[in-house]
């Protein structure tokens, strides 16, 4: 038994960080692809794997950020995305989690995955949340959610 191969699921991590009584929303932007967009953190789930073991590994390798410096804050939505390019549909599980510790305004972090992704270099940043609709391929979706935490 699994999952019907149709539909993979996917997860995406919205990390927000609280400045000034703001809040903000780690993203990243590709270095060698800046016209990929605006992204948060995230990827496919494996086929054993739980989603929130899928979560925080895909966040430790892409930014670099471990499992016991987040705090999980829930999950927000769900929902059924169809990529284009790839003529098939994925589910996509976003989650909010916020930092337990200060970390750097921006910082570049190169991708170590066993994906398609390893090595591939992330420049990471916080934008205010009214700038997570910028987010590129409906990643901003579940930021209403967010807003109302």
């Amino acid at each position: 038994m699994g999952h019907s191969p149709i539909v993979k699921q996917k997860v995406l991590a919205y990390i927000t960080r609280e400045i000034d009584g703001k809040t903000e929303l780690l993203v990243f932007s590709q270095k060698d692809h800046p016209s990929a967009g605006l992204q948060v953190p995230g990827g496919g789930v494996e086929d054993d794997e739980l989603l929130i073991d899928a979560l925080y590994r895909e966040i430790e390798e892409e930014t670099g950020l471990k499992r016991n410096e987040l705090l999980l804050q829930g999950k927000l939505h769900k929902h059924m995305y169809y990529s284009e390019d790839r003529s098939k549909y994925y589910e996509r599980n976003f989650f909010h989690l916020s930092l337990k510790r200060p970390v750097e305004n921006e910082w570049d972090y190169t991708v170590e995955s066993d994906g398609k992704d390893d090595g591939l270099k992330f420049h990471f940043e916080w934008r205010p949340i009214e700038d997570a609709s910028k987010l590129a391929a409906d990643m901003d979706n579940a930021v209403d959610w967010l807003e109302q935490v």
